[in-house]
């Protein structure tokens, strides 16, 4: 097994709570399941982005700017 990289987390008690629960429904550790969340946002992150880097075929890249007529 490759060697994994070791990182020191701070994190609000409640969010820590939060993710202790999911993890036990999930039947994770905690460290699995940090590393799940984050592999599933990376992923969404990666498939979500077009090569033109528009989120929907609308050439909108997801900023901050409203859409017009708001």
């Amino acid at each position: 097994m490759a060697k994994r990289k070791q990182y020191l987390l701070r994190i609000d008690p409640e969010v820590w709570n939060e993710v202790e629960r999911w993890a036990a429904d999930d039947l994770r550790s905690v460290n699995a399941q940090v590393e799940f969340i984050l592999r599933d946002a990376l992923g969404r992150r990666r498939g979500i982005r077009r090569k033109d880097g528009s989120t929907d075929g609308t050439g909108d890249t997801g900023g901050d700017t409203p859409p017009e007529g708001d």
